[in-house]
């Protein structure tokens, strides 16, 4: 069996933080058969900014029990259309942001999507993973310490 030193390992859910949004304490649910990550994200208006183009939305927090939400803004990236599971495609905005996961910080795009039927707020794609250089044990749950806020990015191995 091979094992590699540099990858970490984390749990089928994690606590996160998106610092450059202002939002921390976030539960993630790891999907390694997702390409993009998600946020939760409602209200969603694109808008122009020193002649590039943002989007304006509400990213959710908390659980259906108890929720909370931030008013947000960040340079849109693209417009990408995205495939469910159950084969329905839906086309939506895209970010980058610094993703905190543990003693890590790292860039990583987000689709904003409507996920207030789901459980988790954010889904962390197969994308973001490898770019955090990040392994998936699914017996485990929260693994990694919730990170510190505010995180700032580090260079190129992504720890903090």
């Amino acid at each position: 069996m091979k094992t590699f030193d540099h990858l970490s390992v984390i749990g089928l859910r994690e606590w996160v933080a998106l610092p450059d949004l202002g939002l921390a304490g976030l539960r993630a649910k790891i999907d390694t058969g997702a390409s993009t990550s998600s946020l939760h994200a409602t209200e969603v208006e694109p808008f122009t900014r020193n002649g590039e183009r943002w989007v304006r939305f509400n990213a959710h927090l908390g659980s259906v029990v108890q929720m909370r939400h931030r008013r947000c803004e960040a340079p849109l990236v693209a417009m990408k259309t995205i495939k469910s599971s159950n084969g329905h495609a839906q086309v939506r905005y895209v970010i980058r942001t610094a993703l905190a996961l543990g003693d890590r910080v790292w860039e990583v795009e987000f689709t904003l999507a409507c996920r207030k039927a789901m459980r988790y707020r954010l889904l962390l794609g197969s994308k973001a993973l490898v770019h955090g250089q990040l392994v998936v044990n699914p017996g485990l749950k929260y693994v990694q310490d919730k990170p510190a806020f505010p995180a700032t990015i580090t260079p190129s191995t992504g720890a903090a």
